[in-house]
């Protein structure tokens, strides 16, 4: 039996270049992970099933799920012989932002390499994600990377300063196939600071990062979905040191040097969003 964490991220930076030929995005982000985590349990079978248990009722169990994907393509591409039951503990909320199942596709990736003896390096299993998904690479290494191309090709970066994050997940859905759609990189005039984003995480600056934070999707997002401004302006007037939109949304997350301060943000939330976390940042 083989325990995996399965932590989400957020982006401290996301920028889109272009249009790729291939119909995805070239992209420039800066993720790192925060303290907030899925936990997966992997058993070897004796057949060669692959069963999926998650009791959450929004999360399908088949090839849909980006864990059973790992799993499938883990035991295809080394011809396994038995198959694998995969417990899944919930608690990333789901199409957040935070690569929930990303980052549960990763963890099982790690996991299956372990539990069947493979031996694989963590460059092989991140080259075996990007198969399946952008984030996934990202997520199979965790800690904080640039991350360019898809979002597959890595750069690690230092950690960020200690801090605390306050994560508001308001009570929509957004579609990243939706924001990409929207998105128009000739009128999207914002330039995002990543270069000073890595200055910040080189040296360890705290003041300098809250102040470099970018995502060219929040204002897509925004005019899809106005609940993601309310929630940024109720933190800021609640004193959050910055806030930004990860990913393609919803969560909105702040940093917060002092737990007071992050505590006293928890509670200026509580009116107008239901899924709250306060964590620490990890990276």
């Amino acid at each position: 039996m083989i325990y995996e964490n399965a932590p989400a991220k957020i982006n401290l930076t996301l920028d889109t270049l272009y249009k790729r030929d291939d119909g995805y995005h070239e992209v420039e982000m800066i993720m790192t992970t925060v303290d907030l985590n899925d936990r997966l349990t992997l058993e070897k079978r004796h057949d060669k099933k692959i069963i999926l248990k998650v009791e959450h009722r929004y999360v399908p169990t088949d090839h849909r799920n980006l864990a059973y994907k790992a799993a499938k393509l883990m035991m295809d591409r080394y011809q396994l012989e038995q198959g694998v039951t995969i417990t899944l503990d919930k608690t990333i909320p789901i199409a957040a932002g935070l690569a929930g199942g990303s980052s549960d596709a990763a963890a099982t990736f790690r996991g299956m390499n372990r539990l069947f003896e493979l031996d694989l390096s963590l460059e092989t299993l991140s080259e075996l994600a990007a198969e399946i998904g952008s984030d996934i690479p990202f997520c199979v290494y965790g800690k904080t990377a640039l991350c360019t191309g898809r979002g597959e090709k890595l750069q690690a970066l230092p950690k960020p300063p200690a801090a605390w994050v306050v994560l508001a997940k308001p009570d929509i859905s957004v579609s990243t196939g939706d924001v990409y759609g929207a998105l128009r990189i000739e009128e999207h005039a914002e330039q995002i600071p990543t270069e000073d984003c890595i200055r910040a995480l080189e040296e360890g600056d705290y003041q300098l990062l809250v102040n470099s934070l970018g995502n060219c999707l929040e204002d897509v997002t925004i005019k899809m979905h106005p609940i993601i401004q309310t929630l940024k302006e109720t933190m800021q007037k609640a004193g959050i040191d910055a806030t930004m939109m990860s990913g393609s949304g919803p969560t909105v997350y702040g940093l917060a040097s002092k737990e007071r301060q992050a505590k006293s943000v928890v509670n200026a939330l509580k009116g107008c969003c239901k899924e709250v976390y306060m964590v620490r940042l990890l990276g």
